[in-house]
């Protein structure tokens, strides 16, 4: 376990029989409370009771908390439990062997496609001509490997790549030569991926009781979008060999999306690069975390520069995270919306500005660059309506980061 995180393990009567309860206690070093945590569990001892149990609760006194086992492999690699947690405060959690509750789904992951019907060269309204995808169904898949004719509007692909969501917020990106990050807003708690773009590919731009699209990307990074910094400015993954997106992870508090760029050309250079898009339950927090088969400088990404904003920068001080963050009527809605990055300050290269955005420039480590990126909404539970609100929400996120209370 990384020394940085705050969690202490204590590990209290644990027999190879399981006849005895095994506990595991969860401390909150902040000096503010955190509600809805997702945090995760590694202790060899907590592994090995949960493997040889197979079913159980997972109790905080008398009440159950929800969990997730992560697998890695055919082996569990952790248990991820949702808690909330009084400053200072620390909760004991006990192993029972005993069937677990339901509890509702916090996040979700979801690629979906048309099959049964047809591909037919078209000429679009705007003039371009392109094959679309004619007829057909919709169908949940796991994984696709993008078809050579797929290209933007091609409508084969519900809204026009994978998506992802927790409670509190949903995001997707364009599986085509735009690759951009958009933002769902959501006025519920409860899963809507799976009923969004149905009742017309379009439809989700318009208010509907869920939420809807809320972001503008255009030509922009929208936000938290893979890029390269080059030029002068931060060039999109525009131009692959091939594009394998999947579904790692559809868990109740974890939710994933891997996606593969083959054959990404960049400016003087060649790599495939892979993605993965990480979501928990209660965060308006998706965390990147970027994998370059060769050695590439200057990794990028950023925010969509809008009219009538306020931006935020950290504050100097201590710990391994820093944010920058724009605030103000921005969402296509035309009320307030609040989007962010958090990056490491030991990777950072450059901040800087293109004509269309606010850029974070990274320096990645073994070929590696991990960030956080998101939004919070006016409508959504985060009730984003003031730039003090924001600021308190970055500062919040920050502590969580740098204590290792996020991971």
């Amino acid at each position: 376990m990384n020394a940085r995180i705050v969690i202490f393990i204590m590990l209290m009567g644990f027999l190879a029989s399981c006849s005895k309860p095994v506990s595991v206690t969860v401390t909150n070093p902040l000096d503010e409370p955190v509600n809805e945590l997702v945090t995760g569990i590694t202790a060899p001892e907590i592994i090995q009771a949960a493997e040889t149990l197979k079913s159980f609760k997972l109790m905080a006194g008398t009440t159950e908390v929800p969990y997730q086992v992560i697998k890695d492999g055919d082996q569990i690699g952790s248990i991820l439990v949702q808690l909330d947690l009084e400053a200072g405060a620390t909760k004991t959690l006990t192993l029972k062997k005993a069937e677990p509750a339901v509890f509702p789904k916090k996040t979700q992951a979801e690629i979906s496609i048309k099959e049964g019907g047809v591909w037919e060269w078209v000429k679009k309204k705007n003039g371009n001509e392109q094959y679309e995808y004619i007829g057909g169904t919709w169908k949940h898949v796991n994984s696709l490997w993008v078809d050579e004719k797929h290209t933007d509007h091609s409508f084969d692909i519900r809204y026009e790549g994978p998506g992802w969501e927790s409670d509190k917020i949903g995001y997707r990106f364009y599986l085509d030569w735009r690759n951009a990050t958009d933002i769902f807003g959501k006025k519920v708690d409860t899963m809507v991926l799976q009923q969004v773009g149905l009742d017309g590919f379009d439809s989700y731009h318009e208010m509907s009781d869920w939420g809807a699209d809320i972001l503008k990307v255009g030509k922009a990074l929208g936000i938290g979008t893979i890029a390269h910094w080059a030029d002068g400015q931060a060039n999109r993954v525009a131009k692959t060999d091939s594009l394998y997106s999947e579904v790692t992870l559809n868990g109740n508090l974890e939710s994933q999306v891997t996606t593969l760029y083959k054959g990404w050309e960049f400016a003087d250079g060649k790599t495939d690069l892979t993605s993965v898009l990480t979501i928990r339950g209660g965060s308006h927090l998706t965390k990147c975390e970027l994998t370059s088969s060769n050695p590439i400088d200057s990794l990028a990404t950023g925010i969509i520069t809008l009219p009538d904003t306020e931006v935020f920068q950290s504050p100097e001080g201590d710990g391994e995270w820093a944010y920058f963050g724009t605030f103000g009527v921005q969402s296509l809605n035309k009320d307030h919306l609040g989007m962010f990055i958090f990056y490491k300050k030991d990777q950072l290269e450059l901040l800087t500005q293109d004509k269309l955005n606010h850029v974070i420039v990274m320096k990645p480590e073994n070929q590696k660059v991990t960030y956080y990126f998101g939004g919070a909404w006016e409508l959504d539970a985060s009730q984003m309506n003031t730039a003090a609100k924001f600021e308190t929400f970055l500062n919040h996120q920050l502590a969580l980061l740098n204590s290792g209370l996020i991971d």
